[in-house]
This record gives C-alpha cells, structure tokens and sequence, in this order.
C-alpha cells in the first residue's frame, strides 16, 4: 500500500477540515515546510498538497509556499486547489511539483483535461473526484452536483486519465474510516486505473481493508496529525507498497 500524507494549507499554515466545511478548522502546524520535512525524514516519499484557498477561490494562491517544499524537501508533491488553466498547469510542474490534481475542472472543463493529459502525459495529470452519496461535488465541496462518481470516471478514463483520487466527503477528516465499498466498487469498475482512496482513514485496519478492495494507494491526513496513524507507522506501511 502506498501511504500519501496530506497537508492542507489555509492561510500559509497546515489545517484539516471536518468533511471539507471551512467553518470546521483544525489548526494541524503553523509551518508546513517543517511538517513536510518530518514527513520526508521519516520515510515516506509522496506528499499530497491541498491549497484551501486556491479550491475556495479558483486560482493557486499558496503557491510560493508550495514551490519552498518542492525546493527544501526530495518529497514527490501532487497539488490539488484552484487549478483552472493549462498556464497554471504548466507553472506548477515547472516549479518541481511532480503531478498536479484536477477536481472542478474535471467537471467543469473536461477539454482542459484531455489538453493537460496530451501536453503533460497522464503520470503528470491526475484527477480529483470529490462525492457525497455517489455523486460528485465541486468548488472546494460547496456545491453539488447531479452527475455520479461512475460517470465523471467514465469521461475521463476515454480522454486518458489513469489515476484518480477519489474521496467521499461524508468521511473527510471525521476518522470515522474510509468508503471502502464506493472505492472497492469504483477500483473493480474501472480495473485499468489507479484509486488513490482519500478521506477517513484512521486505522492500519483500514489500510488493509482498501488494500482487500484493491486499492493500491491512500492519503492519510487528520489521522497523521492526531497520531491514531503516526509517521513511523505510514512509512512501514507504505514500504510494503505494492
């Protein structure tokens, strides 16, 4: 199982909502760089990056601070939040992010991806669904959507898309354990992606539970910060990534 640590940033500082509200925040560590660096000292070689206020506002907003991790850390940095444009796009993975994760867009734009996907490959490009009750949700979760989970995936395996984060907003930062039968059935679906499972993993347990689903990949966040999956079980975990 590959571990992902998340680090959401709000304001230049490290926090975790409570099932994406961002009236619900939980102050996790005033500098991110150094809770990034603790996570690379411990082993673990990805990081997923969500800039808060980049998904509230629709353009990247944290991103010289994200640029100081990509720089100080030999972390792999995905970035998710805000990202509209090809421009964005290209900024982002020239300023040593490896992969940037596109969420509204995919929705809202899907030609964007299909261009991001054929200008910056599909190992560069990865798409973000976000859902409640099967069906996708979009602009940092304020809004909903009528179009399923199932669909938006569909779209976006036929314009190249191979790896996806999928995270169930009920159980985002609630430590209550992840969606395993909407991953499990999601991953079985569409046996030719990768699931990157996000949003209520809590226990090693629950690792293995999305590992028996037949996901390969999971972001942990709120459970990281609370210590119920400390750093030293993250990185022991995920150097038995398959």
């Amino acid at each position: 199982m590959e571990i992902i640590p998340a680090i959401d940033l709000r304001n230049q500082q490290s926090v975790r909502l409570y099932q994406g509200d961002f009236e619900q925040t939980t102050l996790i560590a005033q500098d991110p760089l150094q809770q990034a660096k603790q996570i690379e000292t411990a082993g673990l070689k990805r990081l997923h990056l969500v800039d808060l206020d980049g998904a509230k506002s629709g353009r990247p907003v944290n991103r010289e601070l994200i640029k100081r991790i990509c720089a100080e850390t030999d972390l792999k940095v995905e970035v998710g939040g805000g990202i509209r444009t090809l421009a964005q796009i290209n900024g982002y993975l020239t300023s040593g992010v490896s992969r940037v994760i596109l969420g509204s867009a995919a929705l809202t734009d899907p030609q964007l991806v299909q261009e991001a996907v054929n200008q910056f490959g599909n190992d560069q490009v990865v798409v973000g669904i976000d859902g409640k009750d099967g069906k996708v949700a979009i602009s940092g979760w304020l809004e909903e959507s009528d179009v399923s989970m199932s669909t938006l995936m569909t779209s976006m395996v036929a314009v190249g898309v191979v790896n996806f984060v999928v995270t169930d907003i009920t159980k985002d930062g609630t430590l209550s354990g992840p969606n395993v039968n909407l991953l499990g059935k999601l991953q079985q679906e569409f046996p030719t992606t990768r699931l990157i499972a996000s949003g209520g993993v809590t226990t090693v347990a629950d690792l293995q539970s999305l590992a028996d689903a037949g996901i390969k990949s999971a972001i942990v966040g709120r459970a990281m910060a609370t210590g119920d999956l400390p750093l030293k079980t993250l990185a022991e975990v995920s150097s038995h990534a398959s």
